[in-house]
């Protein structure tokens, strides 16, 4: 059975920045939690950041950016937390490889999760196209990475993994 990498905001744990989670509602999640597919992370908590901590967003780029360092992740203090958001996505990639994990569910928009966008760096609330750190690591990886407004699609990633180990 393949396990599934899912953010642990979208199980309920309260670990997003401001304290909260993002309970995602999905019948395949909760199916894959009773077949006991899920490993949840979150990979800030996983690299020692607090909860709450401080909105954090990419500047100049987006996770493949950071990744190369040509672009940095800043909290709204201006603090620069690039060296933690790059040790939570290496956190999260050897989860996945010692769990032998190739789908990933995780947040979107979030500066480490997001798989399809992410906030613009500026604290205007603007979206862009874009992925986070966590998710480009693990797509340099070969790990399928979904949002959690994708979770058929991730379904279909798995059932055609599972038919390709049948």
């Amino acid at each position: 059975m393949e396990k599934v990498l899912v953010s642990a905001c979208l199980v309920g744990s309260k670990v997003r920045y401001n304290g909260r989670d993002i309970l995602c509602s999905s019948y395949l999640l909760k199916k894959w939690l009773q077949e006991g597919r899920v490993v949840s992370i979150c990979p800030e908590v996983s690299a020692g950041l607090s909860i709450p901590r401080p909105p954090s967003e990419i500047v100049n780029g987006q996770g493949d950016d950071v990744l190369a360092f040509r672009a940095t992740v800043i909290e709204n203090s201006g603090q620069d937390v690039s060296a933690q958001f790059i040790k939570s996505a290496e956190n999260t990639l050897k989860l996945c490889k010692d769990k032998k994990i190739r789908v990933a569910v995780l947040t979107e928009s979030s500066p480490s999760c997001g798989s399809n966008t992410i906030y613009n760096g500026d604290f205007s609330n603007t979206k862009i196209s874009g992925s986070g750190v966590t998710a480009a690591l693990l797509n340099q990886h070969g790990i399928k990475v979904f949002s959690q407004h994708c979770i058929q699609e991730a379904a279909d990633a798995i059932e055609l993994l599972e038919d390709k180990n049948r």
